[in-house]
């Protein structure tokens, strides 16, 4: 009898455990944006980007301040973050999706399709994302890269700058994965 209830008791913990094994957490993920200018080139880094990727449901999210961005400039960070995404109305972007045919079982390098919707500047909008996947043990890698189109997204350019902001911004991620734990 004993042994009966120690295997209940044991039973639902293993369970839990084992319904986490395949969620993964990024919690300094890179994303990075270019943005070519005739006058200058616009480049920004986040590495602050917290992502979480569920393997048995093949669900993604991601979620990035929009401030965590680095420039090369101060005025081009002041500028970005006031004037164009109004950081202080919408402070972050996020991403939410799925992996499609994503064989969760092959360790190794997939090229896959990532379905979901982007919001940015609070405006929602779907995007596919072709990402290679690195599979082992112990992580997950996802990186690929995509174009942003500014009008999209409400970002409104001023006329006397729109022949020195791109229309389009290529952005190229890099979120590196390691298994979750609830503590």
């Amino acid at each position: 009898m004993n042994k009966l209830l120690v295997l209940l008791l044991a039973f639902p913990t293993t369970f839990a455990r084992d319904s986490l094994s395949n969620q993964f957490i990024a919690r300094q993920g890179q994303v990075t944006f270019f943005s070519y200018a005739s006058f200058e080139n616009i480049e920004a880094e986040n590495n602050h980007v917290l992502s979480l990727i569920d393997l048995d449901n093949q669900k993604i999210a991601i979620s990035m301040l929009m401030r965590a961005f680095v420039f090369k400039k101060d005025l081009m960070h002041e500028h970005f973050n006031e004037s164009y995404i109004e950081s202080d109305m919408y402070p972050k972007t996020t991403f939410e999706g799925s992996l499609e045919k994503f064989n969760i079982e092959e360790n190794g390098e997939q090229t896959r399709l990532i379905n979901g919707i982007i919001t940015i500047h609070g405006i929602s909008k779907e995007i596919e994302v072709k990402t290679t996947i690195s599979k082992s043990k112990e992580a997950i890698q996802l990186k690929g890269e995509f174009n942003l189109t500014v009008n999209d997204f409400n970002i409104k350019i001023p006329p006397i700058l729109s022949n020195n902001i791109a229309k389009v911004v290529l952005v190229k991620f890099n979120l590196n994965y390691l298994p979750y734990e609830s503590n």
